[in-house]
């Protein structure tokens, strides 16, 4: 039948894959036009062209109506492909919503180290996607999609299965310590400034030694000749204040201006 598994299928967490997603959204699935219309006879393959068609992301709008991005998850539910797909379908950096729902996949059924391993690069994407729920369409960015299928326990309507923090994976030493950017971003921020410190040093110590160039260096007997030296003019620049000669005044009174008494003349 078409809601059935195919053959051959593994259990993931001890059941179907299907019964990850609840009975009553899954129901709703089976029950919708486009799962009827457009999920039948789908193939790992095929599936992609579904993928690439898709708008946003979310569970359940409306009068509980899942979303294409829901009912696409339970068909590869109900596929199980391979592991190299969907390795595929996450390095298709041109195809966001594509790259999200095999990150939903990932988390829903691989194990705790892959997930790990898998999803914590895709942080580094920071593309806005369309996010729908029963209140309608809001906004959210790729980073935090898969930040919250690290950290949270429902998303997109659907409970994830539990899994093994990374702390713990950390100390049993299944997994290494988590790269971060930022830290990264910060020594290297570190380092140039070391370098950037030891290069304005080494000038300043170039700087502060003598010159041996014969043109900056001058005696003192020149800068005094120099001083000495008559302006362009030819004339002899006097440092002493001078005075017009005709507002000079000597300490003596001239002959002419002096106030002669008269004599008596007997």
């Amino acid at each position: 039948m078409a809601n059935t598994t195919v053959k051959g299928a593994i259990a993931i967490h001890g059941q179907n894959p299907q019964f990850l997603v609840e009975t009553v959204i899954r129901n709703r699935i089976w029950e919708s036009n486009y799962w009827k219309e457009h999920c039948f006879a789908l193939t790992a393959e095929s599936l992609i062209d579904q993928a690439i068609t898709l708008r946003c992301i979310g569970g359940v709008y409306g009068n509980q109506r899942p979303t294409e991005f829901m009912c696409l998850l339970l068909k590869l539910l109900q596929l199980q492909p391979e592991k190299e797909i969907l390795i595929e379908y996450l390095q298709a950096d041109e195809f966001k919503y594509m790259r999200a729902l095999a990150a939903m996949y990932i988390r829903m059924t691989f194990s705790a180290v892959e997930v790990y391993e898998l999803l914590e690069p895709l942080m580094k994407d920071y593309r806005k996607l369309r996010y729908r729920d029963m209140a309608g369409y809001s906004l959210t960015y790729f980073d935090e999609f898969i930040h919250s299928l690290l950290t949270e326990e429902r998303v997109c309507d659907i409970i994830l299965p539990r899994k093994a923090k990374r702390s713990i994976l950390e100390e049993n030493g299944e997994i290494g310590p988590r790269k971060s950017r930022l830290l990264d971003a910060m020594e290297g921020r570190s380092d140039h400034g070391s370098n950037r410190s030891r290069s304005s040093s080494q000038s300043r110590s170039r700087s502060r030694s003598p010159s041996k160039s014969p043109y900056r260096s001058r005696s003192p007997s020149a800068s005094r000749s120099r001083s000495h030296s008559p302006s362009e003019n030819g004339r002899y620049v006097s440092r002493s204040p001078s005075r017009s000669p005709d507002r000079s005044r000597s300490g003596s009174i001239s002959p002419d201006r002096m106030d002669i008494e008269p004599t008596n003349v007997s």
